[in-house]
């Protein structure tokens, strides 16, 4: 049995399609043809939970106001937010989509499962690569298919 929900968002791909079928979630930001499945059916935190807990740690970087609402277009456009995304046509992975995923092992061992590694090693992929989200963001929507 398979369910679809579609949230449209405003904006430059910000939407998200989800299809649940036997515990498999496909996810696509609408307008740009990418693609994040995630191929485990492994219950874990929500979308919502894993977004709050990036809010807050992006705050402890003063990363508010503009600043937390690119990262949240970032991610939501990524990964919605989901600790077990996997892009289906390169190995990146999980919330900040790492290619490969395993480069996440830098900030903890337990990578591939924790929302709270994953968050803490995609900031400081955005901080050293770009400085700050809307930066990535503003990168991420200049390429074709995107990417940060």
């Amino acid at each position: 049995m398979s369910t679809m929900a579609r949230t449209a968002g405003g904006g430059q791909g910000i939407g998200v399609v989800h299809v649940a079928a036997a515990g498999f979630v496909l996810a696509v930001g609408l307008g740009t043809g990418a693609a994040v499945a995630s191929g485990s059916p492994a219950p874990g935190p929500t979308a919502g939970s894993t977004r709050a807990l990036g809010k807050e740690m992006a705050a402890r970087r003063g990363w508010t106001g503009a600043q937390w609402i690119c990262l949240d277009k970032l991610w939501t456009h990524e990964s919605g937010w989901r600790v077990g995304a996997r892009n289906p046509t390169s190995p990146a992975q999980g919330i900040p989509q790492a290619d490969p995923g395993d480069k996440m092992a830098s900030a903890g061992a337990d990578w591939a499962t924790s929302a709270t590694t994953q968050i803490r090693w995609g900031l400081g992929y955005i901080a050293g690569q770009y400085g700050t989200p809307c930066k990535a963001w503003s990168f991420e929507m200049s390429h074709t298919p995107n990417w940060y």
